[in-house]
């Protein structure tokens, strides 16, 4: 039996014990999946012992701090090409596919009334489309009442993967908005007023009438924003819910450099237009391979236990084949000293 003294000893060895257990990994990137990396961080501590503090700043602000590294992980909307994850000495990996919408503020306009086109969206953005009475919008929505009222449309001010996907879409749909604006994290907008992160932009739209923007469905949900239907490839004005976001990531290619599947304006009769993978980037020789291990040991317990917290944000989940896929790069990428880190 234990005295006193060496009872207090072996509980202060416990605690010590308990407290080298905890561990924190950083991250930062992408403001598209913030949503669900906080809630897989929320629930993924007890199980894994691993708090995750990741900060929501922005695709470019991602790739930045990774490529310094002064994060454990970073996190993009935006894939890099396999030329420059191999100069930056990082493997890239999906983590989980969302889906952008468009959100509007127009008095007497409820939620998913209003039908646009990406042809009308790009139109839009381009200042050729100033007033929400404008006949191309009336004659696609007979029935609604359309005010008088000023378009002003919002775009992301920062670096942003969102903006990449956004803008991917309006360039596959309009080859003006190709040739004028491109693809890229950052353009040079003709019209609008630009916001930080996904949440500027949906605050932006909600203070200010008129307003039309592009966030991740996530942030439209939470935020209770109005959310318009589009015309998808196969000519169908289609609602953004879960089910036309499966039907779009079905089509999904992931056999592609980076695991970069394109899923913009995919064909399908139900298939919502604009669905995109969000990407982690990890050093493929980490200076400390316990920190990355805790990463990988992180989005393991996320692809095995969070597809549910993932639906409800209506996030859509990886195959199981595409994390297998992913954990055999974890293997024969990332190594320290020529051994893998990740070992499972």
């Amino acid at each position: 039996m234990l005295g006193t003294g060496a009872a207090i000893g072996a509980g202060l060895v416990s605690g010590r014990q308990a407290l080298a257990q905890q561990a924190t990994i950083t991250g930062a990137g992408a403001t598209f999946p913030n949503p669900v990396y906080q809630k897989w961080a929320e629930a993924g501590r007890a199980a894994t012992g691993i708090a995750v503090n990741y900060q929501s700043v922005g695709s470019g602000a991602g790739i930045n701090q990774i490529r310094n590294r002064t994060v454990d992980f970073g996190a993009t909307d935006a894939p890099l090409t396999a030329q420059q994850l191999t100069e930056g000495n990082l493997l890239q990996f999906p983590s989980v596919m969302g889906s952008l919408v468009a959100i509007v503020n127009i008095p007497g306009i409820e939620n998913e009334q209003l039908k646009l086109t990406g042809e009308l969206l790009a139109d839009i953005y381009l200042g050729k489309i100033t007033r929400w009475n404008d006949t191309r919008i009336v004659e696609l929505n007979r029935g609604l009442t359309l005010p008088n009222l000023a378009i002003a449309p919002a775009y992301r001010a920062d670096g942003s993967g969102t903006t990449f996907v956004w803008v991917s879409y309006l360039s596959a749909v309009s080859e003006e908005f190709k040739n004028r604006v491109g693809v890229g994290t950052s353009v040079r907008w003709p019209a609008g007023t630009g916001a930080r992160g996904n949440e500027g932009v949906a605050g932006t739209v909600r203070n200010i009438r008129g307003a039309i923007g592009y966030v991740e469905n996530a942030y439209a949900i939470t935020n209770r924003l109005v959310t318009t239907q589009l015309r998808n490839k196969a000519g169908n004005f289609v609602r953004p819910t879960h089910d036309s976001f499966i039907a779009a990531a079905s089509n999904a290619d992931w056999t592609v450099p980076g695991f970069a599947a394109s899923l913009i304006d995919q064909h399908g009769a139900t298939s919502w237009p604009i669905v995109s993978p969000t990407f982690i980037l990890l050093p493929t020789n980490p200076t400390d391979a316990d920190r990355s291990r805790n990463v990988m040991r992180f989005f393991d317990w996320a692809f095995k236990n969070g597809a549910a917290l993932a639906q409800e944000l209506e996030y859509i989940p990886l195959p199981n084949q595409v994390h297998d896929a992913i954990r055999g790069a974890w293997r024969n990428q990332i190594k320290v000293n020529g051994q893998p880190v990740w070992t499972a």
